[in-house]
């Protein structure tokens, strides 16, 4: 696939997720969250140039590094997002100030590490970011998936909302 389209893919993944991630969105009940980031995946995979032929090592450790950091940043991401139970049951999400904060830190560390692999004469192409980008919505949808699994419905009464603290606090 060609990398001009693999770019209008991207911008246009990531323009999606900023929309959906900065205004309250319902979480639905289906566990189809893996399927944007597998899409991605598949697509980034496809690519011959994912790995830079000239500097073999070297391009699969800043790949590998990318990974990571798309990891890291995904579980900050699905970490910092606010989660809550409306009164009809419905489960509601919505980026936080520190979601923020995450999504800038993990941009300023891929640039970096893209300015750090093109110091070396590293070639990275436009699949390993997609790569990159599929790890993190990955890993963020079985966060917020796990998260979401822990909340209780909210009828009942205040204690019930509170399933670990309160919990806790009972058997203490």
């Amino acid at each position: 696939m060609s990398g001009l389209v693999n770019v209008v893919v991207i911008v246009a993944v990531i323009a999606l997720v900023v929309v959906r991630q900065c205004s309250a969105r319902r979480i639905s009940g289906d566990q189809r969250w893996w399927v944007l980031p597998g899409i991605l995946l598949v697509m980034a995979l496809r690519d011959p140039g994912l790995v830079d032929r000239h500097h073999e090592t070297l391009s699969v450790v800043v790949l590998g590094t990318e990974l990571v950091v798309g990891l890291v940043t995904g579980a900050a991401w699905g970490w910092t997002a606010r989660l809550w139970r409306a009164e009809d049951g419905a489960l509601w999400s919505k980026g936080t100030k520190a979601t923020v904060y995450v999504w800038t830190g993990g941009l300023v560390l891929r640039v970096a590490l893209y300015g750090a692999a093109a110091a070396l004469g590293i070639h990275q192409g436009s699949s390993a970011l997609m790569m990159a980008l599929a790890v993190t919505l990955l890993v963020r949808g079985g966060v917020l998936a796990r998260r979401a699994a822990g909340i209780s419905a909210s009828y009942g009464d205040a204690a019930d909302r509170l399933p670990f603290r309160q919990a806790w606090k009972d058997r203490v």
